[in-house]
């Protein structure tokens, strides 16, 4: 069920209260239009830079997209725990070597206005590789779609 605090209060007294709910805030998706347009000029990008989609793709999550920093013990291997990251720096605190670590978020994972931005950023790009986009009317059109959480 998704609504307001009150809806959802008077739906839960009408609920088995035997039964455990899980409530949380309700967050609107982005179109999965974004992810597959995002993917279209990657794809675009690669060609005209003679290099691989992926590659493409952790530059573009570089550059425009959402990222923490991180500090790990020197001698933990993180391959297994984080998917896009590269080595920020190294430390030393108490006798213990710490390496510090940019670790991005992949785009799956992004809400809509964060992809709007991950999405300005790759058009950008691909603009100024001569690769032609959607009008700007039309990108105006999809975003706010993309804002607005409707597909």
């Amino acid at each position: 069920m998704i609504g307001n605090a009150r809806e959802i209060i008077e739906w839960l007294f009408n609920q088995d209260k035997e039964k455990l709910y899980d409530i949380k805030e309700h967050k609107e998706r982005r179109s999965l239009n974004a992810n597959a347009y995002a993917w279209v000029l990657i794809g675009k990008i690669a060609d005209v830079l003679r290099t691989d989609k992926d590659s493409v793709y952790l530059a573009m999550l570089k550059k425009y997209g959402q990222s923490d920093l991180i500090s790990v013990q020197a001698h933990i291997d993180v391959k297994g725990y984080f998917k896009y990251y590269e080595e920020f720096g190294r430390a030393s605190l108490q006798g213990k070597e710490f390496i510090h670590y940019r670790v991005f978020k992949g785009s799956s994972e992004y809400d809509s206005k964060e992809m709007a931005v991950l999405i300005d950023g790759i058009i950008s790009d691909a603009q100024e590789l001569g690769i032609e986009t959607l009008p700007p009317h039309e990108i105006e059109r999809l975003k706010n779609i993309w804002k607005n959480g409707n597909s």
